[in-house]
C-alpha cells in the first residue's frame, strides 16, 4: 500500500554510548508499547553483525518477501489493525552464522533496509524505531545519511562508565542537529521479589543528573527484574507478558514518546 504522503510519520534512532545497557530490550519493548497505544510501528535492527531482535520476538524463522523489487518487512501477528513490522539481518543469514563484514558492506545493507524497504505495506507507519549498535560509529552516520531522523532516544544505566559514554552519544546527536527526545535509565535499582527490599546495584539517579547537566529531557527509569531477561530469551517481551513495575515504568515512558510525537501533528 503506497500513500501519496510520507509513509512514515516519525523516525527515531535508539542509541547507547556503550554495550551492555539493555538498549535492544528497551527498543523491542518500546515498539510493542507504542503498538499498545494504537500505533503502527516499524522496528529496524541496525546491528548488522549482531542482530538480536528476531530472537526477542520469536520470529527467527521468518523471512522477508519482495514486492516489485522492494523488500517487505516481517509482520508480527498481533491480532489488531495496527501492529509491528520488523527488519533484521538475522532474517537474511543462517542461524548462528557470523557476519564478518567491512564497514562498506554493512553500510550498503543499512541503505537497503531503509531505501529499498516497503515499510508501509500494512499502512503508513506512525513510528519507525531504529535500534543502533552500541557506540557512535559508522552505522549511526549512515542512518542519518539515508533518512531524515526526527529524534533520538539514548539508553543508559546509572553507572558512571555508562554515563560517560552516554554523554558522547548526546554530544554526537546535538552535533548532527538531531532532536533528543530523552534519556531512559535502564537497570535502575532492583527490588527483591521475596522481601521487597530495594538495592541500587548500579548506582542511583545518574540518568536524571545527566539530563539536568546537558539540558535534555529525562524519559524515566526502568528497574531491574529477572523476568525481563527470561522474557527476551523466550521471545515474549515483558510489556505483553509481565504485569510489574517494569511494565508500568515502560508504559509511562511510551506515553511521553507519544506526547512528543503528537506535538507538531495537526489535530
Amino acid at each position: 500500500m503506497i500513500t501519496e504522503t510520507d509513509p512514515i510519520t516519525k523516525r527515531i534512532m535508539i542509541m547507547s554510548g556503550k554495550g551492555g545497557v539493555g538498549k535492544t530490550t528497551v527498543a523491542v519493548n518500546l515498539a510493542l508499547g507504542l503498538v499498545g497505544f494504537g500505533k503502527n510501528v516499524g522496528l529496524l535492527d541496525a546491528d548488522i553483525t549482531g542482530p538480536n531482535i528476531p530472537k526477542m520476538l520469536n520470529i527467527e524463522d521468518e523471512f522477508p518477501c519482495a514486492d516489485e523489487e522492494l523488500l517487505v518487512p516481517v509482520r508480527l501477528p498481533l491480532g489488531c489493525d495496527h501492529g509491528l513490522s520488523v527488519m533484521s539481518m538475522a532474517f537474511m543469514v543462517e542461524k548462528d552464522a557470523a557476519v564478518p563484514w567491512h564497514g562498506s558492506l554493512r553500510t550498503e545493507w543499512l541503505r537497503r533496509f531503509i531505501v529499498e524497504m516497503r515499510w508501509e505495506t500494512w499502512g503508513p507507519l506512525d513510528y519507525l524505531l531504529v535500534d543502533l549498535p552500541p557506540g557512535t560509529g559508522d552505522e549511526t552516520l549512515s542512518i542519518v545519511e539515508f533518512m531524515d531522523v526526527d529524534g533520538v532516544i539514548i539508553v543508559t544505566t546509572p553507572q558512571d562508565v555508562a554515563l560517560l559514554d552516554s554523554r558522547k552519544a548526546v554530544t554526537m546527536a546535538k552535533g548532527m542537529g538531531i532532536p533528543i527526545i530523552g534519556v531512559i535509565e535502564n537497570m535502575s535499582g532492583f527490588v527483591c521479589p521475596h522481601c521487597g527490599y530495594a538495592i541500587d546495584l548500579f548506582g542511583k539517579g545518574g540518568g536524571k543528573h545527566l539530563c539536568e547537566e546537558m539540558n535534555i529531557p529525562f524519559l524515566g527509569s526502568v528497574p531491574l527484574d529477572s523476568r525481563v531477561a527470561s522474557s527476551g530469551d523466550s521471545g515474549i517481551p515483558f510489556v505483553i507478558e509481565i504485569k510489574s513495575t517494569v511494565a508500568d515504568s515502560f508504559e509511562a515512558i511510551v506515553e511521553k514518546i507519544v506526547e512528543w510525537g503528537a506535538q507538531d501533528i495537526p489535530d
